[in-house]
């Protein structure tokens, strides 16, 4: 009456699944520099943490006997496993077995890890290499048909995107819905020459005329500067690294507050170079990385998307311990001005934000946004609009730091201002609807017209206006919190941290990521 044979024949059928595409094939997809999906799981996950859900999905080969004589492993390992102690779950593409094309119980699979995670509140990991489920010309030869286009379960992958922390690792050569399964992601991240992205491979793209390799078509070199992905690693395993540090700043789903860690940097921690961190000529930049990392607990900003939309500055941090989500401004690209990307990158940034309960500190040097045609071109007004209603939307704690420029409907989208939040400006604060010199001949056109000597008129009229735009104006209107000394910046942003901390609310928010 014992099972015993039938245990036996699990083990076998388990001892299949690990062959994954054969021998031949793993050994030329290891030979191509890239780790097999059962190593990546090995290496993303804590050690001996993976329990393997679907083991002996797959294809089987029986004789006339009804007996299993071989069996090819479904190419879509899935699971649960461990990061740093706590639960995730994790879903990889074996490229070894039909390219990671849709086959053997892949679908199902797919949907069941998506509503694995949302269902146990649970990060969920996508390691994707191949299609990722999605189809291939071979399949009507093999299905005897073909079928109308549809994503099965693609409403459990958006409603993710509002319930737990998702990461995707494109590790090869992604396109279809496997390059749709990178995008719908918090955080994705490619490998630099080994990791390709596209809707179509190469041979579909030569069909339009157009014949290129597949890093010209769809390399990380592409989008991590479009967009379409934030980060970039030089190894699979500096991309794992990078994944999970970026899941140590996240809760585990919208129902759990992100953690404090033992601070390790004191609060009052005070960097004099501050005090001359700002030039006093407005047309000379500075180097804004460097003041995010003196005023965050050291060593602790994890940036996100540096390629794309320069002049915004986003990425994770703590303060005093505290997770926090830090937007700034960077000067080295059109003086911080906003563009369309940067824009774009400010609304998906700031949603990811409100999602998953992380204050926000704001460093502002907003000059406005980016003009001219290009800019008109781009549509730039749509979404700086979209940007600035993401952060009117945005609940959680905020506070503004206004280090330098603050003009125009950009510079209003620093921070909500018609509902409390804290807000700063230090000595080289500089605000207004619109620049001075950008806006003078424009404002005193008729007293211009009407002088002997147009050109020192505009010089009197431009020495007077400055005299009157000393952020010390403004804070006698109390417009501003406080000025303070840059010095005690980090002092002033652990204490919103400590505040904010007891404020943060769980929960499903009102609006998810927009991906």
């Amino acid at each position: 009456m014992s099972w015993e044979k039938e245990i036996e024949e699990l083990k076998i059928r388990q001892k299949l699944a690990l062959k994954m595409g054969g021998e031949e094939k793993v050994a030329r997809h290891v030979n191509a520099g890239k780790l097999t999906v059962r190593d990546r799981i090995e290496k993303m996950l804590d050690k001996d943490s993976f329990e393997e859900v679907g083991s002996v999905t797959g294809k089987a080969e029986y004789n006339e006997k009804g007996e299993l004589v071989d069996m090819q492993p479904a190419n879509l390992i899935t699971g649960r496993g461990r990061i740093n102690g706590r639960r995730v779950v994790i879903a990889g593409d074996d490229f070894t077995v039909r390219g990671g094309a849709n086959d053997a119980g892949i679908r199902e699979k797919l949907i069941h890890v998506e509503k694995m995670a949302n269902a146990l509140h649970q990060p969920l990991i996508r390691l994707v290499d191949g299609t990722g489920g999605g189809g291939s010309v071979k399949t009507i030869e093999t299905e005897g048909r073909t079928y109308v286009p549809a994503v099965s379960g693609w409403e459990v992958v958006v409603d993710n995107l509002s319930k737990v922390p998702v990461v995707a690792l494109a590790l090869g050569s992604t396109a279809g819905l496997g390059a749709a399964r990178v995008a719908a992601s918090h955080y994705s991240i490619m490998v630099k020459e080994t990791s390709q992205m596209f809707v179509a491979g190469p041979p579909v793209v030569a069909r339009t005329g157009e014949t290129l390799t597949k890093n010209e078509l769809g390399g990380s070199e592409i989008h991590t500067r479009n967009g379409a992905v934030d980060d970039e690693a030089k190894s699979e395993e500096e991309a794992f690294e990078k994944a999970r540090r970026f899941l140590s700043y996240l809760p585990s789903s919208v129902y759990e507050l992100p953690e404090r860690i033992a601070p390790s940097d004191d609060p009052n921690r005070c960097e004099d170079w501050l005090i001359d961190a700002i030039p006093r000529d407005s047309r000379k930049v500075y180097k804004m990385r460097k003041i995010v990392e003196a005023v965050v607990d050291q060593g602790s900003f994890f940036e996100i998307g540096r390629k794309w939309g320069r002049s915004v500055i986003t990425g994770l941090a703590r303060l005093d311990g505290w997770p926090v989500a830090i937007l700034a401004s960077d000067p080295y690209h059109y003086g911080g001005a906003w563009t369309a990307d940067a824009a774009q990158k400010v609304m998906r940034f700031v949603d990811m934000a409100q999602t998953f309960h992380l204050p926000v500190a704001h460093l502002v040097d907003i000059p406005g946004f980016l003009v001219g045609r290009q800019a008109e071109e781009q549509a730039t007004i749509r979404y700086g609009v979209r940007a600035m209603t993401a952060v009117f939307q945005a609940t959680v704690p905020w506070c503004a730091i206004l280090v330098r420029k603050t003009y125009g409907v950009a510079g209003a989208a620093h921070m909500n201002s018609s509902r409390f939040n804290l807000r700063y400006a230090w000595p080289s604060g500089d605000w207004g609807s619109l620049p001075i010199a950008g806006g003078l001949e424009a404002a005193y056109k008729s007293e211009l017209e009407a002088s002997d000597d147009p050109k020192a008129k505009l010089e009197e009229i431009e020495e007077r206006l400055n005299r009157l735009r000393s952020p010390f104006r403004t804070a006698e209107r109390f417009m501003v919190d406080e000025i303070i000394d840059p010095r005690d910046t980090r002092k002033l942003l652990c204490d919103f941290a400590e505040m904010a901390a007891p404020l943060r609310e769980t929960g499903v928010p009102s609006f998810g990521v927009r991906p």
